[in-house]
């Protein structure tokens, strides 16, 4: 299935103001809570390139501009090498390990001849969603610190040492929290495109001959492809991110070495050290290296599938 591309010129006239009215109404508070919270506040970063002392004004003759030596700083803070590391450990982690599970879900769930037990496991599977990252995050503390994980570990001899504080295991728990946590919810676009499938498409490729592994490969995979890699664009533009939230909960002093990302080093400088101004540098970076890679793998994308988000 190829995407068709129709590119005509739109005109926005006053009649088609009046015939969709209502629709422009309904739209009309979502753009202005976008514009309130994700645009007004993109004239605060340029604090990212003066010493911006909380209480004084963006602009003025008592503002000190220091160019992009916030930038510079964290470049070459010792610092930045194991956050970019650990950054992209993680998101890679999460990519590779996650990115394909609630694809894999949905179609094992599409093959439940069951109703009952189809909406029993999709409920169960959107529960996690739900759930509050500081209740999850205790929880697995509780699990991984002498709750019945650490002692399965325990009792097969793999390690003594808590898993709380190993470096070593803070991107597994940190990957497979997040996955159980989210591929269920995820799994809920993948879902309804199968739904969406004309059902006289299994019927003539079983007329045909086509197993159930055949009618997955050659009628609903390729009726996924675009949504799949429309996920898979927006999962690349976050490679640059992290769950900062599940981190901060999760991570002491003992596992910074694998789990200091770029996100927790904001939050530990720009806010508790109070140096908002290098915390705003560094947050305009990652915003601009996301962009980078939306930009780039949407372009990629479009090159190789005809598939893209614009």
């Amino acid at each position: 299935m190829a995407a068709i591309r129709i590119a005509r010129k739109t005109k926005w006239t006053r009649q088609d103001i009046r015939n969709n009215i209502e629709l422009y109404l309904m739209l009309s508070p979502i753009l202005l809570l976008i514009f309130i919270f994700s645009y007004i506040p993109l004239f605060g970063l340029v604090i990212a390139f003066q010493n911006y002392v909380p209480g004084t004004s963006f602009f003025g003759s008592g503002v000190q501009w220091v160019g992009l030596k916030h930038f510079t700083d964290f470049i070459e803070s010792f610092y930045f090498s194991r956050i970019v590391r650990n950054t992209v450990v993680l998101s890679l982690l999460g990519l590779f390990m996650g990115f394909w599970v609630p694809i894999a879900f949905s179609l094992i769930l599409n093959e439940l001849s069951s109703s009952r037990l189809k909406k029993f496991v999709q409920t169960a599977s959107y529960l996690p969603h739900f759930i509050s990252w500081v209740v999850v995050a205790g929880m697995v503390l509780s699990f991984i610190n002498g709750g019945f994980i650490a002692q399965l570990v325990q009792s097969l001899g793999i390690s003594a040492k808590p898993i709380n504080t190993n470096p070593g295991a803070f991107p597994w728990v940190y990957t497979l929290t997040n996955i159980w946590k989210n591929f269920g919810w995820s799994s809920i676009l993948y879902l309804s495109t199968i739904s969406s499938i004309d059902p006289a498409l299994y019927e003539a490729a079983k007329v045909d001959g086509a197993n159930r592994w055949q009618q997955i490969t050659h009628v609903t995979l390729p009726f996924m492809v675009p949504l799949i890699i429309i996920q898979l664009i927006f999962a690349i533009g976050g490679l640059a991110n992290s769950n900062t939230e599940l981190i901060l909960l999760l991570y002491n002093p003992a596992i910074y070495s694998t789990s200091d990302v770029i996100g927790t080093y904001v939050y530990r400088e720009g806010l508790l050290g109070g140096q908002f101004s290098s915390g705003t540098a560094t947050g305009m970076l990652l915003g601009v290296i996301s962009f980078v890679l939306v930009y780039g793998s949407n372009r990629l994308s479009r090159r190789l599938t005809n598939y893209s988000l614009w």
